[in-house]
């Protein structure tokens, strides 16, 4: 089967903002990916509709938002551009149910709020701003970097790096957040991403700052957290800087997958049945230098990760019942990707 590849990166050193590939997962090879959209400002994060609708991280001059395409058509047809004083989002997500899109702005502290009309273009509906700050230098004030809703959809889920927070907040149908119920990491987890065990009321949170991943309790109930253990995605001995980057949990959810950027590695977690532990099985080079993201491929026999500063992805065949890694294609030209998402080809 063939399918489409999207990346995300920066269009800083040559980048072209958006390439589009295609990948045969019979042969397990994937052709170099070309330029698809290149007149947006760094669209480092991306996310697809169930209606093939494409938003995407933007930026020009002193403002920053998000740029919805479709992807219907061919080149992909520009939307709107919904841009707002201040920096670009670092992460965007969609809410399939109320037809909305979250920005999470790194360098604003905030979640931006649009909603996707019927002609699938956006209007902003709402922003919350965070306040706080933590003990490492990166935390000297509040750094929203992922916002997605909860496995029950009741409600929104908002890391925040530089506060050592993770927030959910209640959602309405028309875009407003309220009632926020707040769980504080340890001082300096710098909490990055998020993922959710869809089996039981767990989920796993991905500290930048500390390298380390966090088994949370969920209760949907109240959206509340409670922390159960905590581990290390590089080796005790390593002592050069990393920054964990990505977290993805396989579909039949035994296996949990971490990028390291310094490390420059993948680490792969096998995942207990209630959820509740995690044994690390291995760690594996990306070949390069910068992981800041990985994804699977629609079948999860391969994983895509891209390597920001040498612009270079390595795609692994995976083991779906050892959950384990294995390099297969090595050298793909990626320019300073930072974003994978693989879709159906049409």
């Amino acid at each position: 089967m063939k399918q489409r590849l999207l990346l995300g990166g920066y269009t800083r050193h040559g980048g072209a903002g958006i390439y589009a590939g295609t990948f045969d997962d019979t042969q397990g090879q994937l052709a170099a990916p070309t330029p698809l959209i290149s007149d947006l400002g760094s669209p480092t994060y991306l996310a697809v509709s169930d209606d093939n609708i494409l938003y995407a991280v933007d930026a020009e001059g002193d403002q920053g938002g998000v740029a919805s395409y479709d992807l219907n058509t061919n080149p992909p047809r520009l939307i709107n551009r919904v841009l707002t004083p201040g920096s670009s989002p670092a992460h965007v997500s969609i809410d399939e149910n109320r037809q909305l899109v979250y920005a999470s702005n790194y360098h604003e502290g905030r979640i931006n709020v649009y909603k996707i009309n019927r002609d699938h273009s956006l209007t902003a509906t709402d922003e919350v701003v965070h306040s706080g700050n933590g003990p490492r230098p990166e935390q000297d004030s509040a750094h929203v970097h992922f916002a997605a809703v909860t496995p029950d959809f009741q409600r929104l889920a908002v890391v925040d790096l530089g506060n050592d927070t993770l927030t959910t907040y209640a959602v309405s149908d028309a875009g407003k957040l309220s009632d926020p119920i707040v769980f504080h990491t340890e001082p300096g987890f710098g909490p990055r991403h998020i993922a959710f065990n869809h089996n039981q009321p767990i989920a796993y949170l991905l500290g930048e700052l500390s390298s380390k991943v966090s088994v949370l309790s969920y209760d949907a109930g109240t959206g509340s957290f409670e922390l159960i253990t905590t581990l290390p995605t590089i080796p005790a001995d390593y002592t050069d800087h990393n920054g964990a980057a990505a977290i993805r949990l396989s579909s039949d959810q035994r296996f949990l997958y971490v990028s390291n950027r310094g490390f420059n590695s993948l680490t792969v977690f096998a995942v207990s049945p209630d959820g509740r532990n995690l044994t690390q099985l291995q760690q594996i080079s990306t070949a390069g230098d910068f992981p800041r993201d990985f994804n699977f491929d629609l079948t999860e026999r391969y994983i895509l990760a891209v390597n920001q500063n040498t612009s270079n992805g390595t795609l692994y065949s995976r083991d779906p019942k050892t959950g384990t890694l294995t390099e297969q294609q090595r050298d793909i030209p990626t320019p300073e990707a930072v974003n994978v998402l693989f879709l159906a080809d049409k």
